[in-house]
């Protein structure tokens, strides 16, 4: 079965989700699945001028109808599960989104969430504040819920108590005699979920008549565990370590934004306040992630992104840059510590492909247009 991976190229933000919707647009009937991170996510669709969302918990095929799946490598908020379906049954189309989560995925409780604050009011390493890492963390400590456990509501209830007593019992996590959280609502989140006929749990990947696989990155490789500035990364594999270990070997959609963008702490090599606003940007500040910083993209970290990561530096690559529109006539990056500025949209995008060892560049706007003819990967297209 023919299969692509949409892999964010820097920290996040780079527009993964608007490239995912894309590639649905062309697809018969693709399945969506989501390899790595959880439902700290925020992918941005707009499907047209009435209608758009942002996704956490559902990938970002669904708005086209297609299905999504939730690999065992990624967490689940029943809570925001629930939240997010009511969202998208309320929007004004047709939708009956279904989400396969597999039965391994582990499963965020509103403790993992509190202590998650809890450590980044001590840590300040950055954070969403939705208890991805805190989850993993207590998985690490043996004190699992996964989501196959849901469906057994014994063994939910007693995997929970034990949870509050893990974490009451928790010197690392500051203030963990003040977990604050809600039991029962949280129970009866989880059978909620049990019950949906939108959610349906599955041992591996679901049966269908699929055409293709779109995998969804997370985040973007410069957060990767292993490649980024640590600590201020995601535990989390970004590239393809996890789809390979799936049995994958997709093509490469890789994503970066027009310039370089960071959500909170953590380094990044320029910043400037530059760039022209961006009518759909969806970031917002808050007292979790902190300040969103843009600059000048540099070409230098991408390609150090690239080469870590054994099988994309070695596969067949397309390259999606998004929010082109936001830097109009200031064509700017950095390639080997200098920048460089070009006078048209073509020259620069075919630089960028040139340095990057890609041989077609693909470039996109920002406005909520979809492109009518076919895409194939390896051709240059242009939404506007």
């Amino acid at each position: 079965m023919k299969s692509i991976t949409v892999i964010g190229t820097s920290c996040g933000d780079e527009g993964k989700g608007a490239i995912v919707d894309r590639l649905c647009a062309r697809a018969i009937n693709p399945l969506v699945i989501r390899f790595c991170g959880g439902h700290q996510a925020g992918h941005h669709v707009v499907l047209n001028e009435q209608i758009d969302h942002v996704f956490s918990n559902f990938g970002s095929g669904t708005l086209r109808g297609f299905d999504t799946y939730w690999s065992p490598y990624c967490t689940v908020d029943p809570t925001g599960l629930l939240n997010e379906l009511d969202v998208l049954l309320s929007l004004p189309i047709n939708l009956g989104p279904t989400i396969y989560i597999d039965a391994n995925c582990p499963v965020t409780t509103p403790m993992d969430k509190r202590a998650n604050v809890l450590m980044e009011e001590k840590e300040g390493h950055g954070t969403c504040g939705v208890g991805f890492g805190q989850t993993l963390q207590r998985e690490e400590d043996h004190y699992s819920l996964l989501f196959s456990d849901l469906f057994t509501p014994f063994v939910l209830e007693m995997k929970y108590s034990l949870i509050e007593k893990y974490y009451l019992n928790d010197r690392n996590v500051p203030g963990s005699e003040d977990l604050g959280h809600s039991s029962s609502e949280f129970l009866q989140d989880c059978r909620a979920v049990e019950v949906s006929p939108n959610i349906k749990m599955t041992y591996g990947f679901p049966a269908g008549d699929y055409t293709e696989y779109i995998f969804e990155g997370s985040q973007g490789l410069m957060l990767d565990q292993n490649f980024g500035f640590f600590p201020h990364v995601t535990r989390s594999n970004t590239g393809s370590k996890n789809i390979l270990a799936m049995g994958h070997r997709p093509d490469i959609v890789l994503v970066t934004r027009a310039y370089q963008t960071r959500h909170g702490t953590g380094p990044m090599t320029n910043t400037t306040s530059r760039m022209k606003p961006n009518p759909y940007e969806k970031q917002e500040e808050d007292k979790f992630q902190g300040e969103f910083r843009t600059g000048i993209l540099d070409l230098d970290l991408i390609k150090y992104a690239i080469n870590r990561d054994d099988y994309i530096r070695e596969s067949r690559k397309s390259l999606a840059i998004t929010c082109m529109d936001i830097v109009e006539d200031a064509w700017i990056f950095i390639r080997e510590g200098q920048v460089l500025k070009y006078k048209t949209e073509e020259e620069f995008t075919r630089a960028i492909g040139d340095f990057l060892g890609i041989e077609r560049s693909v470039f996109v706007t920002h406005f909520p247009i979809v492109p009518k003819p076919p895409l194939e990967l390896g051709s240059v297209w242009r939404w506007f």
